[in-house]
């Protein structure tokens, strides 16, 4: 492709209404980043001269979340074209093309930008490229009439449209490149004598046509050019983006036993040879490397899971979690901002927080490393090769020493030391024959209750 600038306008000035929210649209979430990032990103591989964003209703939100961008402000919802108008002082020095995109059309691909570039690079006769796309339900999309040589003649919106132009399969995405030099001298042309009293964007057709200016037209998948107005929307754009994570990991070499049942955020990154069964979360944040199992519904977010660790099942591993090579993390376990090197297994029903863990060291079932005493969060250390009992409380800050044995039910409140038996919990003692007394006890006491009722 031959070098071009480009500037790139985003539009996010809409209220987004229908999705009844106090946050702006453009900032929900999809595979746990925002639909706006995920635009940004693409654009930021097109390594663009200027990135204008045009807002209305929740500037603050928009302008704290985002970072190298031009915020500009379009008081009044006058239309799309009028959108546009409101960067003319941004771009006054600037007479590169220009790419006009949606806030809440997260998924255009940064080759389709380049394509759109290109089409005008090869014709200096070329003002406009509309970027069009052919969904499976046309319905009430605008059409794009082309000449015989592809060539776009006019766009009709669905209203307006004969018969025959309904039937056009290919439709707009509202989405165009413009030569900047003439952007808004095209712009001032423009008229709102219509129904909604709106300067239209996509007007710009006939006027470059008019100044005998081609328009050429750029396909896109529907996928592609997917937009977002509502909650519904939203989780469909999610599914659109699971599936294709779901696909880019089995490619990759992950097994996945029940693909559909996993999630994906948008910075997942697994090794080959992976296993992840059914009914797995994975937040933003986790690295996964080889030969590593992720048991059924397991929910991980900011971890490192180190080569041939088995997680799950039912495990949560919360972030800063750091699991060594071929360690065991089994049910029901939580590990949270901890450190447990190679061989490690906390194998049931425990919670370890704010610890290291040396490596081969054994965590009995229930073991809790008490790290929080209302205030202040406290660190645990474990040395390689020991054994904490079951149901073991080791309340921090406290270090136990490599090879120690903490006896089960204890609760740890000293340093250990290396090889050392630390027990910390009351003396056992039985009182012979009182459990039969204290049952015939009951059972009378419940009995004269019941007959003190029935009276």
């Amino acid at each position: 492709m031959p070098k071009h600038e480009v500037a790139v306008i985003i539009l996010a000035a809409g209220k987004g209404t229908r999705m009844k929210s106090k946050h702006h649209k453009v900032l929900h979430s999809i595979g746990g980043k925002p639909m706006l990032h995920h635009l940004l990103d693409s654009v930021r591989s097109l390594a663009p001269e200027k990135t204008v964003i045009v807002v209305g209703a929740e500037r603050d939100q928009v302008e704290a979340a985002v970072e190298d961008c031009e915020i500009v402000a379009q008081t009044e919802q006058l239309g799309t074209g009028h959108a546009v108008m409101m960067t003319s002082e941004t771009l006054e020095t600037y007479n590169g093309d220009v790419l006009v995109l949606y806030g809440d059309v997260p998924f255009i691909p940064t080759s389709l930008m380049k394509e759109m570039i290109a089409a005008r690079a090869g014709n200096d006769n070329t003002g406009i490229v509309v970027l069009g796309f052919r969904p499976k339900d046309p319905a009430r999309y605008g059409r794009l009439v082309t000449a015989e040589d592809g060539s776009l003649e006019r766009i009709v919106e669905f209203k307006d449209a004969t018969s025959a132009e309904r039937a056009i399969g290919l439709c707009n995405s509202g989405m165009m490149l413009i030569d900047g030099e003439k952007l808004f001298g095209w712009l001032d042309r423009l008229s709102n004598k219509n129904a909604a009293g709106e300067y239209y964007l996509t007007d710009l057709v006939a006027v470059a046509r008019a100044d005998k200016r081609a328009v050429a037209v750029v396909e896109a998948n529907e996928e592609d050019v997917l937009g977002i107005n509502s909650r519904e929307d939203l989780a469909h754009a999610e599914a659109h983006f699971q599936r294709k994570c779901r696909t880019a990991a089995m490619a990759a070499g992950v097994t996945l036993t029940d693909p559909d049942t996993v999630y994906f955020s948008y910075d997942t990154r697994l090794a080959s040879d992976v296993t992840i069964e059914p009914g797995v979360f994975f937040g933003p944040g986790v690295v996964i490397e080889q030969n590593v199992t992720i048991k059924a519904y397991s929910h991980l977010e900011g971890v490192r899971v180190r080569a041939g660790a088995s997680i799950g099942p039912f495990a949560r591993l919360r972030p800063g979690a750091d699991i060594g090579p071929d360690a065991k993390i089994g049910n029901f376990v939580e590990v949270k901002k901890a450190k447990l090197e190679q061989g490690v297994k906390v194998s049931h029903l425990s919670y370890i927080g704010d610890a290291v863990i040396g490596a081969n060291s054994n965590i009995g079932a229930g073991t809790i490393t008490c790290n929080y005493d209302g205030f202040l969060k406290f660190e645990t250390h474990i040395g390689a090769d020991a054994f904490i009992g079951s149901n073991s409380a080791l309340v921090a800050p406290v270090r136990i020493g490599d090879g120690a044995l903490v006896a089960a039910g204890s609760v740890i409140t000293e340093d250990v030391q290396a090889n050392a038996l630390a027990v910390a919990r009351g003396k056992q003692y039985e009182k012979a024959g009182f459990s039969a007394e204290f049952r015939t006890a009951q059972a009378a006491k419940k009995a004269a209750l019941a007959a003190k009722k029935g009276k």
